[in-house]
């Protein structure tokens, strides 16, 4: 079967996708397993599983004509044989080469889900392989293939097995059983009942489950459009028989919408372990590239979040890991000095919090000292004197957020180059998340992420302005306050009311959105609380509407991004209102209010 069109021939592309997704699966187990066996290098189901894996993907490579990955997991297999003989000791030296391979395996499968099929140099890895195999010496093994760049497959054809491949029905389009030869002719409902007691899960492309999602949404919106007029009609004919039908079909219709809704939402749920899983190897790696002696320890593995937010949720993760190995976490002589264990700890917890869920991640590090956050701030120009003397704590904290501020003494591989941080707040702006500091000096760091749960509807609040509605986030909302005009002070210019002995600023919804307001404004005004992180605001507005579940919808090509605003939805009227981008409208409130 020639590379080219065993490859990527479109009649072969629906087993040449279960290959992927199988295969895809297979590499993550294995990758986990490998640092299993680092730790428990004695545990001789681990050999054989590790063994199987690799085995496997040998075999469904060779049966698609994928020679190099062939090629390389035939080699590895050859050094896991031996491993699960007892004829090589799992040495740290070993392990690098195994990983090496490991990580070559997931380039190979990268290319060629990008359907390119350029070759790729396996003449250093292979001669690793083969000097361990050997029970050689091996001189250095290649560095971690950190993001390797996806481009697709193998040109070289080494030779292959002329054994049968593994199981080949790995790389078939549905799972089926073992075939055994037929005694007699069966009934073609028998393998239906048996596959389905097997096999109890299906593969459903996340576009339909997408357009799923996006359909339920407008079932809410046509949901909330039957509630207001059912509650129209009662107020003009309340014992009206007709009347008490629509609120009573409109009920039942809301308790369907929402466990429609929920359903759906779960089915796009995926566990935090699809990011955690990666996370030993980071500090593996990054323990031999610094040189110090971290445990990581994982909690909530199992908390689920929408899929979409699980994608974006890796690079984040990765960059707050760096930073905590690398500024965090001291080396081993600093510590032992400082009292403390010479191997430092991680601790990466899940867990719900409301309708969020909080990521966080903390050491027991060095920590942060504001004032030195302060003066480097100060250095680098982003803050004035005056600002950092009335600047709190948290407020230093912050800091590290800012484009181009770097607390490194030099440039590594790890990090110093004033990136990383903001783009984790990047990131995290856009799952509409929030993320919080708390540092102790030579205590350690914890940072917290607050994500939710999904992207797609969102719980918020409605208030009135100028005679437009707004929604604002119930997330972020802290509290609602009612006060009179004469309650409002300005101080500088800058209009802010005293909240239980807090000064708390105010931004007026017609300023920062440049809306006309018109009409005398009443007695009364509402200010939302909102908070991020440890930043407080209040948003004036004429009047509540009160709570509602609202689907968010994209502002379109022609509005595209409008900064403050994370989207529209539809009220029960068939209005179009924004929804306000909590973080973005603190951030234009400050920009505006320092011009």
């Amino acid at each position: 079967m020639s590379t080219s069109s065993a490859q990527f021939d479109p009649e072969m592309a629906e087993i040449l996708d279960s290959f992927l997704v199988e295969t895809n699966e297979i590499m993550e187990r294995l990758g986990q397993d490998l640092l299993k066996l680092e730790k428990t290098p004695e545990d001789n189901d681990l050999h054989n599983t590790i063994f199987r894996a690799v085995h496997t993907v040998k075999g469904t490579s060779s049966f698609l004509g994928f020679d190099q990955m062939t090629t390389l997991a035939h080699r590895a297999e050859d050094v896991l044989n031996k491993i699960r003989r007892h004829d090589l000791p799992v040495t740290r030296s070993l392990m690098d080469v195994l990983f090496a391979a490991y990580d070559l395996l997931k380039n190979l499968l990268q290319r060629i889900e990008a359907r390119n099929d350029d070759p790729v140099d396996l003449t250093s890895t292979l001669q690793q392989l083969e000097a361990v195999n050997g029970g050689g010496e091996v001189a250095a093994a290649p560095p971690p293939a950190s993001d390797p760049t996806p481009v697709s497959t193998e040109g070289t054809a080494p030779p292959t097995e002329s054994s049968t491949p593994a199981p080949i029905e790995s790389s078939t389009p549905e799972p089926v059983q073992e075939v055994k030869p037929a005694e007699k002719e069966q009934s073609p409902v028998a393998p239906v009942i048996s596959s389905a007691k097997a096999e109890s899960t299906i593969r459903v492309d996340v576009n339909r489950l997408d357009g799923l999602m996006n359909l339920v949404g407008e079932l809410v919106l046509g949901r909330n459009r039957l509630s207001q007029i059912a509650e129209q009609v009662a107020e003009r004919d309340e014992n009206s028989p007709y009347s008490k039908d629509l609120a009573e079909t409109s009920s039942q219709i809301d308790l369907i919408t929402t466990e429609l809704q929920m359903a759906v939402m779960k089915t796009r749920m995926v566990p935090v372990s699809k990011v955690f899983n990666k996370l030993p190897r980071l500090v593996r790696d990054l323990c031999k590239e610094t040189g110090k002696d971290i445990n990581l320890e994982m909690f909530g593995e199992d908390t689920e979040l929408d899929k979409s937010i699980i994608e974006e949720l890796n690079d984040p993760l990765v960059h707050i890991l760096r930073n905590s190995s690398d500024h965090g976490v001291e080396p081993q002589e600093d510590r032992t000095r400082a009292g403390k264990s010479a191997t430092g700890t991680i601790i990466v917890k899940a867990e719900h919090e409301g309708n969020h869920i909080v990521i966080s991640v903390s050491d027991d590090g060095r920590g942060m000292d504001p004032e030195k956050l302060k003066l480097k701030a100060i250095e680098k120009g982003l803050i004035t004197e005056a600002k950092a003397r009335d600047m709190s704590k948290l407020e230093a904290f912050d800091l590290i957020f800012a484009p181009g501020f770097i607390t490194a003494q030099k440039v590594t591989n790890v990090s110093g180059r004033g990136v990383g941080m903001d783009v984790v707040r990047t990131n995290i702006s856009r799952l509409k998340g929030i993320i919080e500091i708390d540092s102790e000096i030579g205590r350690g760091t914890t940072i917290r992420l607050k994500l939710p749960l999904t992207l797609a509807i969102i719980q918020g609040l409605l208030g009135e302005t100028a005679g437009e509605i707004y929604c604002i986030p119930l997330s972020s909302v802290i509290e609602v306050v009612r006060v009179k005009h004469h309650e409002i002070s300005t101080i500088h210019g800058k209009e802010v009311i005293r909240l239980r002995n807090i000064v708390l600023p105010l931004a007026r919804l017609s300023n920062v959105f440049d809306v006309r307001k018109g009409g005398e404004e009443a007695d009364w005004i509402y200010v939302i609380v909102i908070g991020l992180a440890e930043q407080r605001l209040g948003i004036v507005v004429d009047s509540l509407i009160g709570q509602r579940e609202v689907v968010i919808k994209s502002l379109g090509e022609y509005l595209g991004n409008i900064s403050g605003v994370a989207g529209s939805t539809i009220l029960g009227d068939g209005k179009v209102i924004m929804i306000l981008d909590v973080a973005q409208f603190i951030h234009l409130h400050r920009m505006q209010e320092a011009a």
